[in-house]
């Protein structure tokens, strides 16, 4: 799995979790560039990636992530696309 194929489903799942279909991810998007990007939907998103992907997202890197680029570095390395 390539970093461009993650985000094509990675935006799939972050429009589906925010329900809304103008969301465009980059490398440093963050939750303060996505309005209901809160802690509460926070969970709700790793859960639909896990699923999505069909990994398991290790704790201490679901509190630490600063944006979606490290979101893809985690899910590629979970994966074993690394």
């Amino acid at each position: 799995m390539t970093r461009e194929e993650v985000f094509e489903r990675l935006t799939e799942v972050f429009r589906n979790v925010f329900d809304d279909d103008t969301i465009e991810l980059s490398e440093t998007t963050t939750s303060k560039d996505i309005e209901d990007w809160d802690s509460f939907e926070h969970i709700n998103l790793i859960v639909a990636v896990e699923k999505e992907f069909s990994i398991k997202v290790p704790m201490g890197k679901v509190t630490t992530m600063k944006d979606v680029g490290e979101m893809v570095d985690i899910i590629l390395q979970e994966s074993g696309a690394v």
